[in-house]
């Protein structure tokens, strides 16, 4: 039942987002014309989806809090450990993998080159995303500036290929290397932090890289930027834009399943162990005889090292590099598919991927209201799904005498 509190709770939820939302959905100004245009309707819009949203959500909390209420008292028994049963089933997930990797497979033959161009992009986001959860989802460390171990891979390859004459293959390890280098450079003074200390010093170290490459034109031809960079090539053959285009996305289908693979089978490993143990008590984890720094800069090299790799792929993709395309935006939209998917869970992590990178490019007619929408998404997640859309289910041992 809705109670009559409920109903003035929402009037107000309702009058607030008219507030804050009134700059930017109820005026706009023509600069041209100089006359300013009264939007009233998009105002009322908002307030009556935001009344109606809150009355739902709060329906469905009342209902969860009253379910779990009876699990405690014991009048209603349970055995899952997630909501999504059927994904524990190992038929449905044998099937459900084919189906993607085949549609992965003719994906090119079926679309045009630009949506192969999206979907090359979503995939690069995908191994930031994986690998950026060894980091905040498995080991628990709060890392804001992950796009700089992203930047460093991107110029690696392009400073190379300009100064060496190396192609991508070369690059390739190498930027992945480098990037493990600085992880472990940024581990080392942050050991000692946790939580929102972490999470500073490691957004001022993405903004130092980019501030470096944007200053530093000897070195990297400041905001410039870099260009000519040589797309991945195949034993010296020559390949149309096109043939490239795709040759790079079944490269980037390779890497993510190479992702997948490494990155599941260190979360089920002794490093991977300890990297749980450290994210739910740091004391207990050091207490049991694991050490603490070696797991945290582990954790900071590995995660790094998937993030120089993708920035390998994206130098070649764009043939084009330069300090904007490295702010703290990208490392936010990084963390918010980690935290969307669900920390810790690699397909959660893949679907958040998806949902954030394909969503907004097909959904371009609302441009203006995109940045809006995903904040509301967010909100409505954490409220209604706060373990993410595919909570990692973990991994539980019994012992029979």
């Amino acid at each position: 039942m809705i109670a009559l509190k409920d109903i003035r709770n929402a009037i107000g939820i309702g009058l607030w987002f008219m507030f804050l939302t009134f700059p930017l959905l109820v005026i706009k100004v023509n600069p041209v014309e100089k006359t300013v245009i009264w939007r009233w309707n998009n105002m009322l819009l908002i307030g009556a989806a935001s009344f109606v949203a809150y009355l739902v959500s709060h329906i469905i909390l009342r209902r969860r809090d009253a379910r779990q209420k009876r699990i405690r008292q014991g009048s209603e028994q349970i055995t899952t450990q997630s909501n999504l049963l059927f994904l524990k089933t190992p038929k449905f997930l044998l099937a459900l993998s084919c189906t993607g990797l085949l549609f992965a497979l003719v994906f090119p033959a079926l679309f045009s080159t630009y949506q192969i161009n999206i979907m090359i992009t979503a995939l690069m986001y995908v191994v930031l995303g994986l690998g950026l959860n060894i980091v905040v989802g498995v080991a628990g460390l709060l890392n804001l500036g992950y796009v700089a171990f992203y930047a460093v891979g991107a110029y690696t390859y392009a400073l190379l290929h300009l100064h060496f004459g190396l192609g991508f293959w070369a690059a390739l390890p190498i930027g992945g290397l480098l990037s493990a280098l600085f992880g472990i450079l940024l581990g080392f003074p942050v050991l000692r932090l946790r939580g929102d200390y972490l999470a500073i010093v490691t957004l001022g170290f993405g903004e130092i890289i980019r501030l470096i490459l944007e200053n530093w034109n000897d070195f990297s031809k400041g905001p410039s930027g870099i260009s000519n960079i040589p797309r991945p090539g195949f034993f010296g053959l020559e390949m149309s834009l096109e043939t490239a285009i795709i040759y790079l996305y079944y490269l980037m289908i390779c890497m993510v399943l190479f992702t997948i693979f490494v990155v599941n089978r260190l979360q089920n490993s002794r490093i991977g162990r300890a990297w749980f143990a450290l994210r739910e008590d740091e004391i207990a984890c050091q207490a049991m005889g694991i050490d603490k720094t070696r797991t945290k800069l582990t954790a900071f090299a590995l995660g790094a090292t998937w993030a120089g790799m993708a920035g390998v792929f994206f130098a070649a993709k764009t043939t084009f590099i330069n300090p904007a395309s490295f702010t703290f935006l990208e490392s936010a939209i990084i963390l918010c598919i980690v935290v969307l998917g669900g920390m810790g869970s690699i397909v959660g992590v893949i679907v958040g991927a998806f949902v954030l990178i394909l969503v907004p490019e097909y959904l371009r007619v609302f441009a203006d209201y995109r940045m809006l929408a995903f904040g509301v998404v967010l909100v409505v997640m954490m409220l209604l799904r706060p373990q993410g859309i595919v909570a990692n289910v973990r991994r539980t041992y019994t012992h029979k005498p």
